[in-house]
């Protein structure tokens, strides 16, 4: 029978900086806690946290976001940008590509659906 999963916050984050044939500006450096993550369905839940930078996306998953702290902005490829605030949500698609600039220190909570390929 499935069960409700309260989720655990992780003490130690993953930390890596962003692919440095990525970067456009900056170094930027990410913190992740994964909290949840089901391989199987490609589901996944957690907490993110970046220095300021910018570098190019090309999401293939679907990402939902809640903006904790921080300024960032979202350019799609055609040079459309959105500016992300503590307190806003929002939905990137798959198939989204452009450029991720943190202009604070942002972190957020996220929620991502990639179904396995196959």
């Amino acid at each position: 029978m499935p069960q409700v999963i309260k989720l655990p916050l992780p003490v130690v984050p993953d930390t890596a900086p962003i692919a440095a044939d990525r970067v456009l500006a900056g170094e930027p450096v990410q913190d992740t806690w994964l909290e949840f993550a089901d391989e199987a369905s490609g589901f996944y839940v957690g907490r993110w946290r970046c220095t300021p930078g910018k570098w190019r996306i090309a999401y293939t998953e679907r990402e939902y976001c809640l903006l904790l702290s921080g300024v960032s902005v979202l350019t799609d490829e055609d040079g459309q940008a959105t500016t992300l605030r503590a307190g806003d949500a929002f939905v990137i698609p798959a198939g989204f590509r452009g450029t991720w600039e943190v202009l604070e220190t942002t972190t957020k909570r996220f929620v991502i659906s990639e179904p396995p390929a196959g």
